[in-house]
């Protein structure tokens, strides 16, 4: 086990927060994590309803990414809110974090270019404009695969996409959901708009800062035309190069996008403000502090943080919320070591991540399991 660097429980970090009509009983947030424990038909189940309750202490979980239609499909056995059985596995999976006194917001997901002909009966990914990644590869049913120039999107599509985002919002609602997170981050499809380097598009969609963000409000506006608006969540990743991003004027696009989004009193707005994921070095990383300054509302960071810096980008009043991805894997019970000052336990390999059952899943004890076995 790793240890803390300090035995003093946090306070900030543990003291409740309102969002909305929502209570959080701390600022402890367990961040999207890709697990791919759904299987080829992409329905949650009694595997993934352990996992999430276990993790139930959270003050708010946000469920890996979800795909809101077949055409968002890139990523092998992740879950999807896009059909009845779906819908039906979700709510189990609900229903168990409420049952252990947690609160689950679901992420919605389309994943753009940043997905494979395999997963579409030979029919390219869609994206913005037909600009392909440049990387090491994707992950596809059938292994490893170079990725492919996507297809890019005819304006009189974009539509039908604003509504497979209405429509799984919908569905998260009938399964019981606290609320939704809209990603808009990491190079999937809404960044893949926001963004000079993925989008060269010449209709209302693109060619300048204000029209790359119109799918995004055209998004917000479907879902919180679904749930109120503080039980929405958006996720951005401006410093961000997963899957390909980073552009020029990075800090012109995503300071108008807070801007715009502070006009519908979310329940968040969820930045990757760290660099550790990937960074573009493209100028300075925007910062919880720079989103401060245009915009009111609360705000999440992520991306390697620990309990010390979290507590303190909480007491700087920089944030309300941070979300912690990696250490949740192997720390079901996170807040109880933060609150109890207890270690880590070491971080997970890399090869559980995505494996298949319960090893690497739901079996990592609790620190009171692990010093009593």
């Amino acid at each position: 086990m790793t240890t803390s660097n300090t035995n003093q429980p946090p306070t900030n970090l543990l003291s409740s927060l309102t969002v909305g009509d929502l209570t959080l009983p701390n600022r402890v947030v367990m961040a999207p994590l890709t697990r791919a424990r759904a299987g080829e038909r992409r329905i949650p189940n009694d595997l993934m309803a352990e996992y999430y309750s276990q993790r139930a202490s959270a003050g708010l979980i946000i469920s890996e990414a979800t795909v809101v239609s077949p055409q968002g499909i890139g990523w092998p056995n992740t879950p999807g809110i896009y059909n009845d059985e779906m819908t039906e596995g979700w709510k189990q999976v609900v229903d168990a974090v409420h049952a252990s006194n947690g609160r689950i917001f679901l992420q919605l997901w389309h994943t753009g270019r940043a997905s494979h002909s395999d997963f579409h009966d030979g029919e390219l990914p869609v994206a913005p404009s037909a600009i392909a990644i440049e990387g090491d590869g994707v992950h596809t049913p059938s292994g490893k695969k170079p990725y492919e120039t996507p297809r890019a999107l005819g304006t009189e599509e974009i539509p039908g996409i604003v509504s497979d985002y209405r429509q799984a919002a919908e569905r998260a609602k009938r399964a019981g959901f606290d609320g939704v997170e809209i990603h808009s981050a990491n190079g999937y499809l809404l960044d893949q708009f926001l963004q000079s380097k993925t989008n060269h598009r010449t209709d209302a969609y693109g060619g300048s800062i204000e029209n790359r963000y119109r799918l995004l409000e055209e998004v917000v506006q479907a879902v919180t035309s679904v749930w109120s608006s503080d039980r929405v969540g958006v996720r951005i990743a401006p410093n961000g190069s997963f899957n390909d991003m980073g552009s020029p004027d990075y800090r012109e696009q995503f300071t108008y996008v807070a801007r715009r989004l502070d006009e519908h009193n979310l329940g968040y707005l969820h930045v990757m403000d760290g660099t550790g994921f990937g960074f573009h070095e493209l100028g300075p990383a925007m910062t919880l502090a720079d989103f401060r300054e245009v915009y009111s509302g609360r705000l999440m960071g992520n991306v390697d943080y620990t309990r010390e810096s979290a507590e303190t980008a909480i007491a700087d009043g920089d944030t309300d919320l941070i979300a912690f991805g990696r250490p949740y894997i192997s720390n079901p019970d996170l807040v109880e070591r933060f609150a109890n000052g207890w270690p880590l336990a070491e971080t997970a390999d890399m090869s559980l991540w995505y494996s298949d059952g319960a090893h690497g899943y739901t079996d990592f004890p609790t620190y009171r399991e692990a010093v009593t076995a």
